[in-house]
C-alpha cells in the first residue's frame, strides 16, 4: 500500500466529508474539484465487479470524510444554535455561487422546451416540499413509529446525493425533510441512549450506503442518455435550495425571527453570505480551469500519437 497516496485520499475525503454535512455545499462539487469524481463513481458502480481495487480505493476516502464529520459536528451544531442567521447567510451564499458555473454548463449543452420542465419541477418540489404541514423536524425518538425506522434508510438515499451528484447538497435535502438537526441530535444522544441512537444511525447509515451506489449507476445512466435534462434539473434543484433554506430555517429555528435581528446578525450575516458567494464561485471556477487544461492535455496526446501514426498514402 501506498502510505502517500493512502494519505492524500484521505486528506481528500476530509474536505469531501465536510461538504456533506454543511446544507448547501455538494460533496460531488468538492470531489470533482479534487479530481476524484469519475474515479469515485466508477469504484461505487464496479464495487460488484472489481471489489478489491474498489474497496481499497473508497477507503481512504470514507475515512477521511468519516473523521472530517466527527471534527467539524460539534462546532456546526453550535453555529446552527447559537447564530442561525449568520450561518443560513452563509449557506445561501455558498449555493448562490455556485449557480453561474451551472447555468453556464447548462446553457453550452442547449435549452429545449422541454428542458424547461426539467427546471420547473425540481425547483417547485423543494420549495413545495418546505410547506408540507407537520415536516419540521423529525423525531427520532425511542417513541418514534415503527414506519420511521424504514423511512430513515430512504432518508440516507437521499443523503447520498451530497457526494454522488455534482451541485446537489445532500444535506440540504435533509434540512428541508427534517431530518438535519434531529441526526445530530442523535449523534448527541449516544451518551444517554446508547442502542436506540446507534440504530437509528446504523439505518441511516444503511441507507446511504444503498444510495451510493445505486444513485452512482444511475447518475451514470442519466448522464449518458439524457446529459442536457439531468443537468437542468441539477440546476432546478439548486436554485430551489436557495429560497428554501430560508423557510426551512424560519420554520425549525425559533430563534431564527427577522423581526428579532439585531444590526450586528444581520451584518455579520451579510458578510458571510458574501465570503460564501466568493469562496463557492472560486471553488468552482478552479474546478472548472482544472477540468479545461485536462482537456486540453488529453487533446494534446491524442494530437501528438496521430502526427506519429504513418500516412497511409505514403507507405504503399
Amino acid at each position: 500500500m501506498n502510505l502517500k497516496k493512502f494519505s492524500t485520499d484521505m486528506a481528500r475525503g476530509a474536505g469531501i466529508g465536510i461538504a456533506m454535512i454543511i446544507p448547501g455545499v455538494s460533496g460531488g462539487t468538492l470531489a470533482v474539484l479534487l479530481d476524484v469524481y469519475d474515479k469515485l463513481i466508477d469504484a461505487l458502480s464496479n464495487l460488484r465487479r472489481d471489489f478489491k481495487n474498489s474497496f481499497m480505493f473508497l477507503l481512504p476516502i470514507l475515512l477521511g470524510a468519516g473523521l472530517a464529520v466527527a471534527a467539524a459536528y460539534f462546532p456546526l451544531k453550535y453555529a446552527l444554535k447559537y447564530a442561525p442567521f449568520p450561518t443560513v447567510m452563509l449557506f445561501a451564499g455558498l449555493m448562490l455561487g455556485s449557480c453561474p458555473k451551472i447555468i453556464k454548463d447548462g446553457i453550452k449543452k442547449g435549452f429545449g422546451k422541454f428542458d424547461a420542465l426539467s427546471v420547473i419541477l425540481p425547483l417547485a418540489l423543494v420549495i413545495g416540499i418546505c410547506f408540507i404541514p407537520g415536516l419540521g423536524t423529525a423525531d427520532l425518538s425511542a417513541s418514534m413509529p415503527v414506519y420511521g425506522y424504514f423511512l430513515l434508510i430512504l432518508i440516507g438515499a437521499v443523503a447520498s446525493c451530497a457526494l454522488v451528484i455534482p451541485g446537489i447538497s445532500g444535506s440540504m435535502l435533509l434540512l428541508i425533510f427534517g431530518y438535519y438537526e434531529a441526526i445530530f441530535d442523535t449523534v448527541s444522544a449516544l451518551r444517554t441512549d446508547f442502542f436506540h441512537s446507534l440504530l437509528v444511525l446504523a439505518l441511516f447509515a444503511v441507507g446511504l450506503l444503498i444510495g451510493f451506489f445505486s444513485i452512482a449507476k444511475l447518475m451514470k445512466l442519466l448522464m449518458t442518455k439524457f446529459p442536457r435534462g439531468t443537468n437542468w434539473a441539477i440546476i432546478g434543484f439548486v436554485i430551489g435550495s436557495i429560497p428554501a433554506i430560508f423557510i426551512t430555517y424560519n420554520s425549525n429555528f425559533p430563534d431564527f425571527v427577522y423581526s428579532s435581528l439585531n444590526a450586528a446578525h444581520i451584518a455579520v450575516g451579510c458578510v458571510l453570505g458574501a465570503l460564501g458567494i466568493i469562496a463557492s464561485y472560486a471553488l468552482t471556477a478552479f474546478a472548472e480551469g482544472k477540468t479545461a487544461k485536462a482537456a486540453r492535455k488529453t487533446d494534446e496526446i491524442q494530437a501528438d500519437t496521430a502526427s506519429d501514426e504513418p500516412d497511409d498514402g505514403q507507405n504503399v
